[in-house]
């Protein structure tokens, strides 16, 4: 991507939740992320647990696979992950384990767990980090009200509801 000026984080998370918009369009749970290193969008991905069949298609998940898989599996150390959502405790270990540094989030669990129901694994990113070494700091609530209102989209569609 290319722009005159630099991203901002609100440019980022804007990213993420227009993939997690993507990810519902294309039939899938409405989940988006952006890998970020020194200022710079290094990569994004959506959710594709439906569209490719795969319970762990969680776009933390898809994120981070991608991009071991094309630059190489150190090559989110030290980058920022921006999600429009709070990411599971699933998708925090494999950020965890990649070097991930930061990550930032939009919806909370409560509000994804609100607007979609369902099965949830209620645990806090930052409650799984919390005796991490090295530490992953955890930022969340950025753009809350953009990726609820995705959600909320996504869960009008799944109740047969405009």
């Amino acid at each position: 991507m290319t722009t005159s000026k630099p991203l901002s984080e609100d440019d980022f998370m804007r990213l993420a939740i227009e993939q997690s918009a993507q990810a519902f369009e294309a039939g899938n749970l409405p989940f988006g992320a952006a890998l970020v290193r020194d200022g710079a969008l290094l990569l994004l991905a959506q959710n594709n647990q439906i569209t490719e069949r795969d319970p762990m298609g969680h776009a933390e998940v898809v994120l981070l696979r991608n991009a071991c898989t094309n630059a190489g599996p150190s090559f989110a150390r030290g980058a920022t992950v921006y999600a429009s959502g709070e990411p599971c405790a699933m998708c925090t270990g494999a950020m965890f384990w990649a070097g991930v540094e930061r990550v930032v989030f939009a919806a909370t669990q409560a509000d994804i767990i609100e607007a979609l129901g369902g099965p949830a694994l209620p645990i806090r990113t930052a409650a799984v980090l919390a005796s991490a070494t090295p530490a992953l700091v955890v930022e969340g609530g950025v753009q809350r009200a953009a990726a609820v209102a995705v959600l909320q989209r996504f869960a009008r569609q799944a109740r047969g509801q405009s």
